[in-house]
């Protein structure tokens, strides 16, 4: 009897480990190197990737765009990129890391977040000058930052402000980070007075926790999100196939419900609440 019973979980043994062995070969993994500020959306569009593609894992490596691009140039695996501004994309792609085509797959925009309590009574851009503000920015190099300086040279053009307010403005950095994330973190924790961020970095799990102010259009910097394959990626059909979808109608929705500017032709710029 114990012997009927060896044989029999050795047969079941048998049948089961040719299956799994071909389930383990069947999983395909991506790596995704994207910017911070993309987490939320990429994220939510990972999940449903993955359910129309079964046996796909998605990894993401998300970060300051300067950061990732500076990790490919130095040989980290990837099978995918997406930076917030163009010019990371060229450093990578300057480091034969990408091998194209590079599409922009979203845009964005500025905007500056207050606690809820507003201590510093920062009501519009002309009160980022005030003395003793405490305001945080991107580290220099990420693109929020390129953006940020973008504005501020704009500011400064204008007599309304001036070289003076630029000036006044830069002296009350407090704390330059290493990605966008991380400037709205500070701020909804009280660590700051004011930051400078894109509109989708205003995400549900701190909305209660900040004010926005709006940067008016003369003054403000569209981001672009550029998206590319790797040189060297192991998945080139895999990674295409959710480059597809990151521009698919599905993805652009998934884009726009986090506070993105969708690049479908005829779109209308709008910010759908979470």
């Amino acid at each position: 009897m114990k012997l009927m019973r060896l044989l029999l979980i050795l047969i079941v043994a048998l049948c089961i480990l040719p299956w799994q062995t071909v389930q383990a070969q069947d999983k395909q993994t991506l790596i995704v190197f994207a910017a911070a500020s993309l987490t939320d959306a990429f994220e939510e569009m990972a999940s449903a990737f993955e359910a129309e593609q079964p046996g796909t894992d998605i990894v993401f490596n998300f970060g300051g765009s300067s950061t990732l691009a500076t990790q490919l140039a130095e040989g980290a695996p990837a099978d995918i990129f997406a930076s917030a501004n163009a010019r990371q994309m060229t450093v990578a792609h300057d480091a034969d890391r990408i091998a194209g085509p590079i599409r922009t797959f979203a845009k964005n925009r500025l905007v500056v977040i207050v606690p809820t309590d507003n201590p510093a009574r920062i009501q519009s851009l002309h009160d980022l000058a005030e003395p003793g503000i405490l305001l945080v920015v991107a580290a220099p190099d990420v693109p929020v930052r390129d953006y940020t300086d973008t504005m501020l040279e704009r500011l400064a053009a204008d007599p309304d402000y001036g070289v003076e307010y630029r000036e006044r403005v830069i002296t009350n950095i407090v704390s330059e980070e290493p990605d966008v994330r991380q400037v709205a973190a500070k701020v909804a924790l009280g660590e700051a007075d004011a930051g400078i961020v894109y509109r989708s970095d205003v995400t549900p799990d701190i909305i209660a926790d900040v004010l926005t102010i709006p940067v008016p259009d003369a003054y403000n910097t569209i981001a672009t999100y550029p998206i590319a394959i790797t040189n060297d990626t192991t998945q080139p059909e895999l990674a295409q196939a959710f480059v597809d979808y990151v521009l698919s109608n599905a993805g652009q929705d998934t884009l726009v419900r986090w506070g993105f500017i969708s690049v479908r032709r005829g779109c209308e710029e709008r910010h759908k609440p979470h």
